[in-house]
């Protein structure tokens, strides 16, 4: 049996793993955490979002960049701070302009093929992560906003997505609880919302049983590729003696994360992933009232970036923002107040009083396209650079790594 190491338990990291078990692979997984999806698989929007598949390169958002650069609780904000991988990757972000159109289409068409893939997973194991099949609500406050929606709405038409165009009466008909004058919308029946978290804890435990390896709380220390192998060498985070280990393996998937672009580096590749920070709250609705108060219908605010997931009875997480500042996780009160503001606003019912704020860094590639195949030197692969899509994207994502894997070491 050939042998595949997995760096990476979060969720692009567990679901290669799952589909590497499907072809036979002896299957080993490195984190250096002590448990599965703590990092940006922790805590996100939860939406499964093909109607969220717009990629980000366009002129708009680079001038929207450069006009909030001086507010603390702006959507986008871009940190001054001189980094050279910072303008690299933002010279790759313009030069990726030329492609919006065609990514965006490609995009809706991976998320389109992701549910199935992820919900024939979570059926065959009997994964329970708060699912929730109601669809995504895009809802938009000017006639300008709405009218790129519209233009946007062809493109995702174009990778298979049906996306209808709403009323003001219709939004508060999908959606009762949220408050607040709208020009108009757009909702996606097919979406729909989950905990992240939950899955891919499910997950791993279905990696486990079908005979994956797990080591966690490891710290992988070298990774090199040689003579048709991989090695890898890698060390406990809290033994006492702190003693190393190697191992040979036939091959190696990179899936983690913003750490992504180290490995690669290990291994003669350039991966150019950036930490692009994102926000999310979790509201506990402990009492009748916020439960009735908040959306069951998962929501995007496109002027604020917001977006909300009903997480079971008792949880609402709110998530947006995107802040360019390097590999900083610090969780910054200015950038969660907007969240809990949002939520009083549009929603004043709910209490707010048990709020957990988390920060996560979205592994992001310049095109904005997900980073899946081979590297220059045989028995390495990638499947990182999701972005804000891993969720939505990585069952499909991983799906076709594991045809590549098999295709490299036949």
């Amino acid at each position: 049996m050939r042998s595949i190491a997995v760096i990476g338990a979060g969720i692009t990291g567990v679901t290669a793993a799952y589909n590497l078990l499907d072809k036979g692979y002896a299957v080993t997984v490195f984190d250096r955490h002590r448990y599965p999806a703590m990092e940006t698989s922790l805590a996100n929007g939860g939406q499964l979002s093909a109607s969220n598949a717009e990629v980000w390169n366009s002129w708009s958002n680079i001038l929207h960049g450069l006009a909030w650069v001086f507010r603390k609780d702006a959507p986008l904000l871009m940190r001054l701070r001189p980094d050279w991988h910072k303008v690299s990757w933002l010279a790759e972000f313009i030069a990726g302009i030329r492609n919006y159109e065609a990514n965006t289409i490609a995009t809706a068409k991976l998320a389109v093929a992701a549910r199935e893939h992820m919900f024939a997973i979570a059926e065959r194991e009997q994964i329970r992560f708060d699912l929730e099949k109601r669809g995504i609500l895009h809802v938009y406050r000017d006639r300008a906003g709405y009218e790129h929606a519209a233009k946007v709405n062809a493109l995702l038409a174009q990778g298979g997505l049906e996306r209808r165009a709403v009323t003001p009466q219709e939004i508060a008909q999908i959606e009762p609880s949220l408050n607040g004058e709208w020009y108009g919308g757009f909702f996606t029946p097919s979406d729909s919302t989950g905990d992240i978290h939950k899955f891919t804890c499910g997950l791993t435990e279905a990696c486990v049983r079908r005979g994956a390896t797990l080591r966690l709380d490891t710290d992988v220390t070298a990774a090199t590729a040689t003579n048709d192998k991989v090695e890898i060498a890698w060390a406990p985070r809290c033994a006492a003696s702190g003693k190393g280990e190697r191992a040979m393996f036939d091959g190696v998937v990179i899936s983690a994360g913003v750490a992504s672009r180290r490995f690669a580096r290990m291994l003669g590749d350039h991966v150019n992933v950036y930490p692009v920070k994102g926000y999310s709250i979790t509201v506990v609705l402990d009492d009748q009232a916020s439960r009735d108060a908040a959306p069951w219908v998962s929501l995007l605010d496109d002027d604020a970036k917001i977006v909300t997931s009903r997480l079971g009875p008792d949880r609402l997480r709110v998530a947006g923002t995107a802040e360019f500042a390097g590999e900083n996780r610090d969780i910054l009160a200015s950038r969660i107040e907007p969240l809990v503001k949002w939520t009083r606003k549009l929603f004043p019912a709910v209490n707010t009083a048990d709020v957990t704020p988390w920060a996560g860094l979205r592994p992001m590639m310049p095109n904005m396209m997900p980073y899946v195949g081979p590297g220059r030197r045989p028995g390495v692969f990638y499947h990182t650079g999701h972005g804000h899509l891993g969720w939505t994207l990585s069952a499909a994502t991983a799906h076709s790594l594991a045809a590549i894997v098999e295709a490299r070491l036949a």
